[in-house]
Protein backbone atom coordinates (compact mmCIF):
# COMPACT_ATOMS: atom_id res chain seq x y z
CA UNK A 1 0.00 0.00 0.00
CA UNK A 2 2.73 2.77 0.72
CA UNK A 3 4.04 1.74 -2.41
CA UNK A 4 0.78 2.41 -4.33
CA UNK A 5 0.65 5.46 -2.57
CA UNK A 6 4.04 7.02 -3.64
CA UNK A 7 3.90 5.80 -6.87
CA UNK A 8 0.09 7.86 -6.71
CA UNK A 9 2.19 10.92 -5.57
CA UNK A 10 4.27 10.96 -8.12
CA UNK A 11 1.77 10.37 -11.03
CA UNK A 12 0.23 13.43 -9.18
CA UNK A 13 3.33 15.18 -9.84
CA UNK A 14 3.79 14.41 -13.69
CA UNK A 15 0.14 15.52 -14.32
CA UNK A 16 0.83 19.03 -11.98
CA UNK A 17 4.08 18.80 -13.99
CA UNK A 18 2.06 19.43 -17.54
CA UNK A 19 -0.24 21.56 -15.92
CA UNK A 20 2.28 24.07 -15.09
CA UNK A 21 4.50 23.51 -18.47
CA UNK A 22 6.53 22.38 -17.25
CA UNK A 23 9.83 21.07 -19.64
CA UNK A 24 9.05 17.91 -21.52
CA UNK A 25 12.27 16.36 -20.57
CA UNK A 26 11.50 16.67 -17.13
CA UNK A 27 7.72 15.37 -17.63
CA UNK A 28 8.88 12.36 -19.16
CA UNK A 29 12.18 11.29 -17.02
CA UNK A 30 8.87 11.82 -14.17
CA UNK A 31 6.64 9.19 -16.17
CA UNK A 32 10.11 7.16 -16.65
CA UNK A 33 10.23 7.27 -12.53
CA UNK A 34 7.28 6.46 -12.28
CA UNK A 35 7.14 3.09 -14.15
CA UNK A 36 9.95 1.92 -12.67
CA UNK A 37 8.29 2.73 -9.32
CA UNK A 38 4.94 0.30 -10.35
CA UNK A 39 8.13 -2.55 -12.20
CA UNK A 40 9.39 -2.73 -8.54
CA UNK A 41 5.79 -2.79 -7.13
CA UNK A 42 4.64 -5.48 -9.16
CA UNK A 43 7.97 -7.52 -9.28
CA UNK A 44 7.08 -7.24 -4.69
CA UNK A 45 3.46 -8.53 -5.27
CA UNK A 46 4.96 -11.53 -7.67
CA UNK A 47 7.53 -12.57 -5.60
CA UNK A 48 4.82 -12.21 -2.38
CA UNK A 49 2.18 -14.12 -4.53
CA UNK A 50 4.91 -16.95 -5.08
CA UNK A 51 5.80 -17.33 -1.51
CA UNK A 52 2.66 -17.64 0.15
CA UNK A 53 -0.51 -18.29 -2.64
CA UNK A 54 1.08 -20.95 -4.56
CA UNK A 55 3.17 -22.51 -2.13
CA UNK A 56 -0.75 -22.67 0.12
CA UNK A 57 -2.05 -23.94 -3.57
CA UNK A 58 0.57 -26.59 -3.66
CA UNK A 59 0.26 -27.99 -0.28
CA UNK A 60 -4.05 -27.89 -0.51
CA UNK A 61 -3.96 -29.33 -4.12
CA UNK A 62 -4.87 -26.41 -5.69
CA UNK A 63 -2.06 -25.62 -7.65
CA UNK A 64 -3.57 -26.01 -11.42
CA UNK A 65 -5.80 -22.77 -10.33
CA UNK A 66 -3.38 -20.96 -8.43
CA UNK A 67 -1.60 -21.63 -11.66
CA UNK A 68 -4.04 -20.99 -14.50
CA UNK A 69 -4.46 -17.37 -12.37
CA UNK A 70 -0.84 -16.39 -12.55
CA UNK A 71 -0.90 -17.27 -16.11
CA UNK A 72 -3.84 -15.11 -17.26
CA UNK A 73 -2.08 -12.50 -14.93
CA UNK A 74 1.29 -12.44 -16.28
CA UNK A 75 -0.13 -12.64 -20.00
CA UNK A 76 -1.75 -9.58 -19.12
CA UNK A 77 1.19 -8.15 -17.26
CA UNK A 78 3.38 -8.82 -20.06
CA UNK A 79 2.31 -7.86 -23.41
Amino acid sequence: MTRLAKIEGHVRAAKDMTANGRDCSEVLLQIAAVRKALDGAAKLLFKDHLESCVVDAVHHGDEEKVLSDLQKALDNFIR
